[in-house]
């Protein structure tokens, strides 16, 4: 057979394995990434790779290691779920780094966690004043969770006793120039209602519209493939979807 078509056939296969693998894994791959997560990943990824090229080799070999590594990932995770020592054996635990303020040197010896590391991403959290804070905790996944001392925290309406109106997700009505008729019912609107809105605004068919949000406020926002011609209006009998 010619070897490009083997090359297509097997890339075929081993993509068809991998999404299947990565809808089975779910997203915990890649929502908390540990440095042992990120070695699994590129070793299936290497796998399927050899599965697409390695012609030296027949492709079933490959297939029951891509399937051996995304097994173990899968029992890796059951367990990390249901056994707390699990967890904290394959994932380590958060450490903290500063405590009451303090730097906590010995912890971060032991980690290996530099001071210079400390700054850095305190700054990429807008930290730059080290006395500002109050406790930061170096996650399993390297990222630096940071709470300020009280009187450098921002100011919220609660705690001016001022009140404030909800503000929920904005929903998709047009995505693409394509109407989302399920988002539309879901706020109890139709497709009469939002082409009328959008011949108020000119606009004489969905298709020229790139994106349209309506947000809890009743606030449509419409974004047409022309960029200058970019509007918010606001729907004053809309009622939510609720």
């Amino acid at each position: 057979m010619n070897e490009a078509l083997v090359v297509l056939v097997r890339g075929i296969i081993g993509f068809v394995t991998l999404l299947i693998f990565a809808r089975i894994l779910g997203k915990q791959q890649i929502s908390q990434l540990t440095f042992f997560d990120y070695v699994l990943g590129i070793t299936i990824g290497s796998i399927a790779a050899s599965l697409t090229t390695d012609l030296t080799t027949s492709a079933w070999p490959h297939w029951v290691g891509l399937l051996t590594w995304a097994g173990a990932v899968l029992i890796l995770q059951w367990a990390t779920v249901k056994r707390r020592y699990a967890s904290k054996y394959f994932d380590g635990e958060p450490a903290v780094v500063i405590m009451n303020g303090q730097i906590m040197e010995n912890v971060m010896k032991n980690m290996r966690y530099r001071l210079t590391d400390l700054m850095e991403q305190l700054r990429l959290k807008g930290v730059f004043d080290l006395s500002q804070v109050e406790f930061a905790v170096l996650e399993t996944n390297g990222q630096l969770s940071v709470l300020k001392k009280s009187q450098f925290q921002p100011v919220t309406p609660q705690d001016m006793n001022i009140a404030t109106d909800y503000t929920g997700i904005s929903v998709d009505l047009i995505y693409d120039g394509q109407i989302m008729e399920q988002n539309l019912a879901q706020v109890n609107l139709d497709r009469a209602w939002l082409e009328g809105q959008l011949q108020k605004l000119g606009i004489k068919s969905p298709g020229e519209v790139f994106a349209a949000l309506l947000d809890t406020n009743g606030n449509l926002y419409v974004d047409t493939y022309k960029d200058w011609v970019q509007k918010i209006i606001n729907i004053s009998d809309y009622k939510g979807p609720y």
